[in-house]
């Protein structure tokens, strides 16, 4: 294999001249910058310039707001001084008064001059001999309800027998638990807490009575009941309630005088009383309410048979009631002390009547009475139209059984105690 041969061609050629000639002299510039015009920078004054020096404009010393200056006390100790108003110097704006406190409806309330606070009674509540007598009245009824647990226990082992009773006894207390207290009077005595918008026409009445009364107003409850009537009550320990009708209805003084009606109850303590006695006698009256049903079935069972063996059963019926009386003392007394209760209830009433007087609802309440007058008229009227003609009255034993006392006696009371009254002012 023989190698490739390239064309031998000659070299290019340059021409042999002299290399050419570049200038050895630098450029001449300027010897010196061009001058530039000298100005003479601008004067400044030396001093600050003078503004006219007036005084500022003095304003009026105001005088210290009387509600500022603290009252003068009646009794002063004399190794301590009296307090000394806060200073105010003579010139600038006085400090803004504070916002004034909501009068209450009557300013004769009994109010602290120096700390604007309500008076509070050192005994606000307690029990009065209407209390105490209803809780002995209701002894009979406890004995009665104590038998009834008793014989129920004896279907239990020996321990729980015992625990059986020692917790009904220890039931009672729940009668001054507040949520206790809540559930009974909606479920017992049919009421409802107060709305917002009841609340806000029933506090203010409300705080006016207890400021009266000197009694604190948080410790109680204000509850409405749904009924077409002019009510109140005074339910459990810290619960008032007050139908809708009578907050609607009446005026504020007319109902400022039923709260302190219902407050009475709640100082006498007539209110504990009534429905602590009303608890341990449930079981009682759960045993009684059981026995008539089983008689009365027992009855209708027999007549069907025969009235030989209605009769019978009947008998045998009136042999148990009156063995257990025999046996049992307390239960002859369960007779009486309904008629016996319903009298201490209407004392009871009497003195809510004069307590809520001597806060000065005195002829507010007379108001009421006269109002209850006219519904009374007003029923006994439909009463007779529907009866004939021929006027319809209560019995005796339902004027013996009621726990109010009439009206026309409420009103008469009324009006001694303010006779009364009025002739011990003038002596």
């Amino acid at each position: 294999m023989t190698e490739p041969t390239y064309p031998d061609t000659p070299p290019p050629q340059y021409p042999a001249g002299p290399p050419p000639q570049y200038p050895t002299v630098p450029p001449q510039h300027p010897q010196a910058a061009p001058p530039y015009p000298t100005t003479v920078p601008p004067q400044y004054p030396s001093a600050a310039p003078q503004y006219p020096t007036t005084p500022p404009p003095q304003y009026p010393s105001t005088p210290v707001p009387p509600q500022y200056a603290p009252p003068a006390h009646p009794r002063q100790h004399p190794q301590h001084p009296p307090k000394q108003p806060p200073h105010v110097p003579a010139q600038g704006f006085a400090p803004p008064p504070a916002p004034p406190r909501p009068p209450l409806l009557d300013p004769t309330v009994d109010i602290d001059p120096h700390t604007g606070r309500i008076h509070l009674a050192a005994r606000q509540r307690g029990a009065d001999a209407t209390a105490v007598g209803q809780l002995l009245l209701q002894l009979p009824h406890f004995l009665c309800s104590l038998l009834v647990v008793t014989l129920v226990s004896l279907f239990l082992p020996e321990p729980l027998n015992l625990v059986l009773i020692g917790l009904w006894i220890a039931s009672g207390a729940l009668v001054f638990h507040r949520p206790t207290e809540k559930v009974l009077a909606r479920y017992l005595f049919r009421m409802r807490p107060a709305l917002h918008s009841e609340l806000t026409r029933l506090e203010p009445i409300w705080h006016q009575v207890t400021a009266k009364a000197g009694v604190n107003p948080e410790a109680y409850d204000l509850w409405i009941e749904d009924h077409k009537a002019v009510n109140a009550t005074a339910a459990a320990g810290h619960i008032v309630g007050v139908t809708r009708y009578a907050l609607e209805t009446l005026p504020d003084a007319q109902l400022a005088a039923v709260l302190a009606h219902e407050l009475g109850h709640h100082r006498g303590g007539h209110a504990w009383a009534t429905l602590l006695g009303y608890w341990y006698s449930m079981p009682a009256r759960i045993a009684w309410a059981v026995f008539r049903i089983a008689a009365v079935i027992a009855f209708r069972i027999a007549s069907v048979f025969s009235l030989l063996g209605a009769l019978v059963v009947g008998l045998v019926a009136i042999v148990l009631v009156v063995a257990v009386a025999v046996s049992f003392p307390p239960l002859l007394l369960v007779v009486v002390t309904p008629y016996l209760l319903a009298a201490v209830g209407r004392r009871s009433e009497l003195r809510a009547d004069v307590q809520a007087a001597e806060l000065g609802f005195a002829d507010a309440m007379i108001e009421v009475f006269h109002g209850f007058l006219r519904d009374e008229e007003q029923a006994l009227a439909i009463a007779a139209r529907e009866n004939g003609g021929r006027a319809v009255r209560p019995g005796l034993g339902q004027r013996l059984l009621s726990s109010h006392p009439d009206t026309h006696t409420r009103i008469r009371r009324l009006e001694d105690w303010r006779a009364a009254t009025a002739a011990a002012t003038h002596r």
